[in-house]
């Protein structure tokens, strides 16, 4: 298999599979990660896995460098096929539009089409979460059907509400906290994103996948009444 050990400063090293966005290289991510959940390296303390590479976080004073890329090219020549698993759905409620969504009308100028031909692709297919990072519980997800043409915005905010259903291309985001971002804003989700009050505090995880559903402004309402509650059960389904 053909990958590179590059080092992620002096506690981590970054096993790289590729370099494009897909579901085949991600894959190969997910089944290292796998393997060394069956068979862990002593002084390994994390696995974080990206698009593309898995980020492997280990302790310099029990494994040495070269050590540890040996211990991995071990379990990457026995690595096995990706596993049937099923398909993880997460539904997430989105109120497009509106001050929630100040961008919407502006994609769909780029588009050049309409609000609703918008929210159709991007509510009508299926988002896979390749991973999360720049900030805790932050998804970044692609679909693969009926992408956008626009990229991100020329000049990035240097702060968006939490929350927010952000897009580009066939990527589309949910921001956790307030934070800087130069992406388009489409939507806003009564969902929290990342919740620490929680045992389990992210609302998604890497390898499952999302279905956008589009709300009301008073569905939105209640939905974030409960969710403030404690008794807003996100619907998930397998297949």
């Amino acid at each position: 298999m053909d990958v590179k050990f590059l080092i992620a400063g002096d506690r981590a090293v970054s096993v790289e599979f590729g370099k494009e966005i897909c579901l085949e290289i991600n894959a190969k991510v997910r089944m290292l990660e796998d393997k060394l959940k069956e068979e862990p390296i002593e002084g390994v303390v994390e696995c974080v896995p990206t698009y593309c590479s898995l980020i492997v976080h280990y302790r310099p004073e029990i494994l040495l460098y070269d050590q540890l890329v040996q211990e991995l090219k071990k379990r990457l020549e026995n690595l096995r096929g990706p596993r049937e698993q099923k398909k993880i759905i997460k539904e997430v409620p989105v109120l497009y539009g509106g001050e929630t969504g100040p961008d919407l009308e502006y994609c769909a100028q780029l588009e050049q089409t309409s609000v609703e031909e918008i929210i159709r692709k991007h509510s009508q297919h299926e988002y896979y979460v390749y991973m999360l990072g720049f900030a805790p519980g932050h998804p970044y997800m692609a679909r693969f059907e009926e992408p956008f043409g626009f990229k991100r915005r020329e000049s990035p905010r240097v702060s968006i509400p939490e929350r927010s259903v952000v897009v580009q291309q066939n990527l589309s985001d949910l921001i956790p906290f307030k934070q800087p971002c130069g992406w388009n804003i489409i939507g806003s989700t009564p969902l929290d994103i990342c919740n620490y009050e929680k045992e389990d505090p992210f609302l998604l995880n890497a390898g499952e996948w999302v279905r956008y559903v589009p709300i009301t402004k008073a569905e939105y309402t209640q939905i974030r009444r409960e969710v403030e509650n404690g008794t807003y059960q996100v619907k998930t389904y397998t297949r």
